[in-house]
């Protein structure tokens, strides 16, 4: 059996997105000018898999498009699949119950996970979302409220919260 991710690309307001699909399910989804670190998790995450373009593979260029004109329950029903270790599908998975409009400190995501001493680490796996925008890691931010990490960039984030109201 052929193994292989659908990928397409997508132009947003904040630059062109590039996605991945396994079994109908979004598996990534990263800004293109950081091709080669989605290529390399894509690798590490889905070994063996090859890579076949298609147009808005399951209608998500609908969802994206819904997103940026201000719908903030545009991913609620996306499907996801997570490849990862049980502490990161945990954090990537509670980010996804940070509500659009609002924000939360590395600090207190630990302690809402359980984990109240692993901040660092939940900053690390954090970095290393594969899906970004629906698992809204650009949410999460310093304990003094400043806007610290996020892998698209501060530019970019400073963009996403404003475009959700939390800025």
């Amino acid at each position: 059996m052929t193994k292989h991710l659908i990928t397409d690309y997508y132009d947003s307001k904040i630059g062109r997105l590039i996605m991945a699909f396994k079994e109908g399910s979004l598996c990534a989804l990263d800004f293109d000018d950081y091709e080669d670190r989605y290529l390399r998790i894509l690798t590490k995450r889905w070994p063996g898999h090859s890579l076949v373009q298609d147009k808005n593979p399951f209608g998500f260029h609908n969802n994206l498009s819904r997103y940026m004109a201000g719908d903030m329950s545009a991913f609620n029903g996306v499907n996801i699949i997570l490849q990862g270790t049980d502490f990161q599908k945990k954090v990537w998975l509670a980010l996804r119950h940070i509500p659009a409009g609002r924000t939360i400190s590395y600090t207190d995501l630990a302690h809402q996970i359980s984990r109240p001493k692993a901040a660092h680490a939940l900053g690390h796996a954090n970095s290393l979302n594969p899906i970004a925008l629906v698992l809204p890691c650009h949410r999460v931010i310093g304990k003094n409220g400043s806007l610290t990490g996020y892998a698209g960039g501060l530019d970019r984030k400073e963009w996403l919260l404003r475009h959700e109201g939390a800025m």
